[in-house]
């Protein structure tokens, strides 16, 4: 019974991954579907702007230009700052500023686009100085921005290769180590038992006229010949107590 509850319960665990799995593909895959459209519709509503800028000349030829101004703009600066945001967290609030930036971007859009539906000319032509005004200032807010974003990822990267540079020259100069200056000869190594320092060539012995004793647990040497005596090849008589010295021979 208790196999037969496992196995069910196993069964219920698969079944719940399987559907959870089914359900972010089905959510990435509407997040695709929807980017792809919105994509599509900035272009096709861009390629309708340009084309009015071009065969509209006047003030609904402005009002197409300064929405191509805005949307190119600010597309660029968040796309800067998208692409900088993962490597540097300095620039949090930065994106805060743009985002209220796109805020006011935003509002500049809407009223761009009901102004182009408007059909008194004389107060389209009196509302589009303020327009030109506001989307001067939205545009150089967010060229500011981005190109400080630039700058500063340029810099850091300036910096971030000049300390490359240098490591790398210390570790070739780490590798090069053969190519130190070497002594021509090399010293010779000390033979066993010679000294080193100020006794250097004196060789220890006693003093002179004094001939020194044994040390502790070594035998005395016997007594050594004069210089130039021949030597005895036969033992004296002290170093054989055993042996019995000649009687004298009788003279008579």
């Amino acid at each position: 019974m208790e196999a037969i509850w496992i196995l069910l319960t196993l069964f219920v665990l698969i079944m719940l991954a399987g559907v959870y799995g089914v359900v972010r593909a089905v959510r990435a895959a509407k997040r695709g579907i929807d980017r792809t459209v919105h994509q599509a519709r900035v272009t096709v509503e861009e390629t309708r702007l340009r084309a009015r800028q071009l065969a509209q000349p006047g003030a609904t030829g402005e009002l197409a230009q300064l929405r191509l101004s805005l949307r190119g703009s600010m597309r660029a600066t968040g796309q800067a700052l998208q692409a900088a945001a993962p490597q540097d967290r300095s620039l949090s609030e930065s994106l805060g500023l743009f985002q209220r930036l796109s805020s006011h971007a935003l509002d500049l859009e809407a009223d761009l686009k009901r102004l182009e539906q408007e059909p008194d000319r004389s107060r389209l032509a009196a509302l589009l100085p303020e327009m030109r005004e506001r989307t001067q200032r939205i545009t150089h807010s967010a060229d500011s921005l981005r190109w400080a974003v630039q700058e500063r990822t340029h810099r850091m990267a300036h910096d971030d290769l000049d300390s490359l540079g240098r490591e790398i020259e210390m570790e070739a100069g780490a590798l090069r180590h053969w190519t130190a200056v070497e002594p021509d000869e090399p010293l010779a190594a000390p033979e066993a038992g010679s000294r080193s320092g100020p006794d250097a060539g004196v060789r220890p012995g006693p003093e002179a006229g004094v001939r020194p004793g044994p040390e502790a647990g070594q035998e005395p040497e016997p007594p050594r010949p004069p210089l130039g005596a021949r030597p005895n090849p036969e033992p004296q008589a002290w170093q054989k107590p055993w042996q019995k010295s000649p009687r004298p021979e009788n003279t008579a």
